[in-house]
């Protein structure tokens, strides 16, 4: 029996300004830093940018595990997801979340079956995936849009 509970880890370690070195289980390490407008080297993607690509990874996963169990045969599946940020909330004005103000997906999805579940499907993904249902508890719009390509 799998247990229902599992811990996971990270470790981060900065480097030079506001780059950072993050590693994960014996992965190699990846950085984070911040662009040059927000005082970074602009050397890798910010930390809210790997918000938004775990958020994709993580609807993508699950998208398949889903087509998986409801026997729909998903060929290919693209994600493209943008976020809005108030950038007031880091400078710590009162107020104004730090957060994401609101998100936008576009799914790019190819079947040869299962069409007809599309809807059935999605709503099922918005009810499992863990990186969604987190950033909805935090209250962040996300709109999600579909093509069937």
């Amino acid at each position: 029996m799998k247990k229902s509970i599992v811990s996971l880890s990270s470790k981060s370690k900065l480097l030079k300004g506001y780059k950072s070195e993050i590693s994960v289980r014996e992965f190699h390490p990846f950085h984070m830093d911040e662009p040059e407008e927000l005082g970074g080297s602009d050397d890798a993607p910010n930390p809210m940018e790997y918000v938004l690509s775990s958020l994709a990874g993580c609807e993508t996963v699950m998208m398949s595990m889903i087509c998986d169990e409801l026997e729909i045969s998903l060929i290919g599946l693209e994600i493209q997801t943008s976020g809005e940020i108030d950038i007031r909330g880091l400078q710590g004005v009162e107020g104004v979340n730090p957060h994401f103000q609101s998100i936008k997906q576009l799914f790019k999805i190819s079947m040869t079956s299962g069409r007809e579940k599309i809807d059935e499907l999605i709503e099922e993904l918005k009810s499992r995936c863990p990186a969604y249902n987190l950033l909805k508890d935090a209250n962040i719009p996300i709109d999600i849009k579909y093509e069937i390509i």
